[in-house]
């Protein structure tokens, strides 16, 4: 199996331009990622897609191999595609958060263990979520099926409590493995009104039929969205490597 890692690193960010460059302990954001897919040890290649040479460029100075995607991909799910397009012998597609420098790399791992089960065309990474983030609209809530796929993914909080049951509740961690052909065909459909309607890309490929296969992990996912979180980052990453 050829298991290919994308991180998608875009320049424009409208809350934080140039998130990628970002220092954390003196090394760009996009490097600290970068080692960190290294460190999952199960990649055979690992590409950095980005929309800006300068990012590249810093990317090719730390020995990544970066490369630059279209000005029409939208997403980070659109340059994993273009990558992917570009790499035919890769069978697991995995895209990684461009701005979640302490991800435990043994995450990676795992998600990328679950392509061992041929059944397995998408999967992805749950938590358990904490009472507090019920009424979170930041903090997308997942209802597992009972062979742990998705059944459905909200900003809402679900499942309604009519009856007091101690039913688990699941947050996601956006974190996706893909099977080569699947990632391609979900880069060709079209955004369903469900996907519009609460801004998550997932509902399109459980609107197209696709199966997401969730694993459970303590993971809780610390990204880069404004200058002020590059504390916090900092702080997880000296965690992760105690």
């Amino acid at each position: 199996m050829y298991r290919l890692a994308v991180i998608p690193a875009r320049w424009g960010s409208t809350r934080f331009p140039g998130k990628p460059l970002a220092l954390l302990n003196g090394e760009p954001m996009v490097q600290h990622v970068h080692r960190r897919c290294v460190e999952a040890g199960c990649f055979e290649r690992i590409v950095i897609a980005t929309d800006d040479w300068r990012i590249a460029d810093a990317a090719r100075a730390f020995g990544a191999l970066a490369q630059l995607t279209s000005a029409e991909c939208q997403s980070g799910t659109d340059r994993a595609a273009e990558i992917a397009r570009a790499t035919p012998e890769a069978n697991v597609v995995v895209n990684v958060q461009g701005d979640e420098p302490a991800l435990p790399p043994g995450e990676l791992a795992a998600l990328v263990r679950a392509f061992d089960d041929p059944k397995v065309e998408l999967a992805t990474l749950v938590r358990k979520l904490d009472e507090a983030e019920r009424s979170n609209p930041n903090v997308v809530k997942v209802v597992l099926d009972q062979q742990g796929h998705a059944l459905y993914f909200s900003r809402a909080d679900l499942p309604y409590e009519r009856e007091p049951t101690g039913v688990q509740r699941w947050a996601h961690v956006g974190l996706y493995g893909y099977r080569r052909e699947t990632l391609l065909e979900l880069a060709r459909l079209p955004p369903t009104t469900l996907e519009k309607t609460e801004s998550l890309e997932q509902l399109r490929a459980l609107g197209a039929g696709i199966k997401i296969r969730c694993l459970t992990t303590e993971h809780r996912a610390r990204g880069v969205d404004v200058p002020g979180d590059v504390a916090d980052a900092e702080a997880a990453l000296v965690t992760l490597l105690r």
